[in-house]
């Protein structure tokens, strides 16, 4: 059977048929990012879209196309989401299909607006491709924000499996670099045209790809990216278990893991230690034993930072609570503290608690409150940094304070909730993005891993991995010479790229027409 058959038969589909098969086209593009990262299924996944795009008759099969796309992509993508839910089976475990496919089916209908959007204002071809990867960014940067947000497996995160193409990120951001993503996966549609103009279209999207993997390359130097003088990390990952991680009769012992692994052989060489989110076993801030004992595993004139939940007085009505980051020096002393932003719904808070009978999945009965935003810190022997917990580090444009630039940023995470999945995999490749983006070397600091220090062009110069148990001691990357056009201009780029993009595959459409 010739190719242009196959086409036809797939446009002829109906019912369950279309919808299963372009249920299949998104698993087989969630099989593009991390941890997978196979990445030429892109070039069979959205062309089989495009192809069951054009058997569709009104807008309404149109929406249901891209929700079945949507619902296969995020379903696989979150699957892992089940085992933070495992880690109290008795009290969360009958939420795990709401959790999962429930939280699919919300995130589907962007996909399905995106394609919806694409059948009614392009024609096929072109056009349509081009509106295609114009209104899939459009859907993305809408969910970044939209009820509190949730940016999780962009599509530019696949490129990290090809770290010079990655480097598009610092010029166009995450969305620019998501658009063209999705373009040159849909070129191959194209090609049963058999003109010359398909043809042309499709070689530049190859030479561009070429170009972008070229230009990336020339970025990227060719020696490691030089250190900080005189500063020297030394991040500590105890892997402990979650299911165990608040046991409070396992709490001292949890604490002398992280004081034995802090202590282990170079300690004499490092300035400043990094524990993970939540690493303190209470609250540091009004508790003189612990916080001396923490104390003594100080670095001399250096300090140890820590994840630590921080509360106000218990006597004084109303009680609040944050997850912070809390800095500490050799006599005990607690120097800064920062206050998490962005907090995780149903995890450190219940949305509408009011009208939603449910308990969050964190320990303890008492809502996090959120802190102010991205700030800088500035801090004894270090250069200003920005502070990120856990999941803050997946919303780009959002992880610096842009009234004082920091020189790197610090993502302290606790991902043992998620076991050995896809899900530590995927927050690491967040945090190698936004790297590139920001020409800022991050450092990673997480309980289970992957603990890593990442320069700012998203290359690991040294870590540790997945469910592994130890210490990575590493010098301090220094920025990029200068600010990456996405740290300057933001997503600008990306938007007047779309914008071009967008009135181009209109217009082209309305004289296609016309014709």
């Amino acid at each position: 059977m010739t190719l242009d058959r196959v086409v036809q038969a797939l446009e002829g589909l109906t019912g369950w048929r279309r919808w299963g098969l372009s249920w299949l086209a998104g698993v087989m593009a969630a099989l593009a990012l991390p941890p997978w990262q196979a990445v030429p299924l892109l070039w069979l996944a959205f062309p089989l879209l495009l192809w069951l795009l054009g058997g569709v008759q009104d807008k309404r099969r149109a929406l249901l196309l891209g929700w079945w796309f949507g619902f296969g992509h995020f379903s696989l993508g979150l699957y892992w989401i089940a085992h933070a839910l495992l880690v109290d089976p008795l009290r969360f475990g009958w939420m795990i299909p709401f959790a999962i496919f429930g939280l699919a089916g919300l995130l589907g209908i962007f996909t399905g607006l995106a394609v919806m959007v694409t059948w009614r204002s392009a024609p096929a071809g072109l056009p349509r491709i081009l509106l295609l990867a114009v209104s899939w960014a459009a859907m993305e940067w809408l969910r970044s924000w939209i009820l509190t947000g949730f940016p999780w497996n962009l599509m530019a995160t696949v490129w990290l499996a090809l770290l010079p193409v990655a480097q598009l990120a610092a010029l166009v951001g995450p969305y620019g670099l998501g658009l063209g993503t999705v373009l040159l996966a849909g070129l191959p549609a194209i090609l049963l045209e058999r003109t010359r103009l398909s043809r042309g279209f499709f070689l530049v999207g190859c030479l561009a790809l070429l170009a972008g993997a070229v230009w990336g390359q020339t970025r990227l130097p060719a020696d490691p990216q030089p250190l900080v003088p005189g500063i020297r990390l030394r991040l500590v990952q105890p892997n402990i278990e979650q299911t165990l991680k608040w046991q409070p009769e396992m709490r001292l012992a949890h604490l002398r893991r992280h004081l034995a692994l802090t202590a282990s052989e170079g300690l004499e060489t490092i300035t400043h230690v990094i524990w993970s989110e939540t690493a303190a076993p209470s609250f540091l801030d009004q508790d003189p034993v612990l916080l001396q004992r923490i104390a003594e595993a100080v670095p001399a004139q250096g300090l140890l930072l820590t994840g630590s939940a921080r509360g106000t007085d218990p006597d004084h009505l109303p009680f609040r609570l944050w997850n912070s980051l809390l800095a500490i020096n050799a006599e005990g002393a607690i120097l800064a503290s920062y206050d998490k932003a962005h907090l995780v719904p149903f995890g450190e808070y219940v949305p509408l608690r009011g009208l939603l009978p449910l308990a969050k999945l964190t320990a303890g009965s008492t809502d996090f409150s959120a802190g102010p935003g991205p700030v800088s810190l500035t801090l004894p022997g270090l250069p200003p940094f920005g502070p990120l917990i856990c999941y803050e580090i997946i919303f780009p444009g959002e992880v610096v304070d842009p009234k004082n630039r920091p020189n790197w940023l610090l993502n302290v995470t606790n991902d043992g909730w998620f076991g050995l999945s896809a899900g530590p995999y995927q927050h690491f490749a967040a945090a190698r993005l936004r790297a590139i983006e920001q020409g800022l070397p991050v450092v990673r600091a997480a309980n289970s891993g992957i603990s890593a220090v990442i320069d700012p062009f998203g290359r690991v110069v040294k870590g540790l991995g997945l469910g592994e148990s130890g210490v990575v001691d590493s010098g301090l990357p220094i920025p990029t010479a200068t600010l990456t056009p996405y740290a300057r201009f933001g997503d600008s780029v990306a938007l007047i790229l779309a914008s071009l993009l967008a009135i181009s595959a209109v217009c082209w459409g309305k004289l296609s027409n016309r014709r």
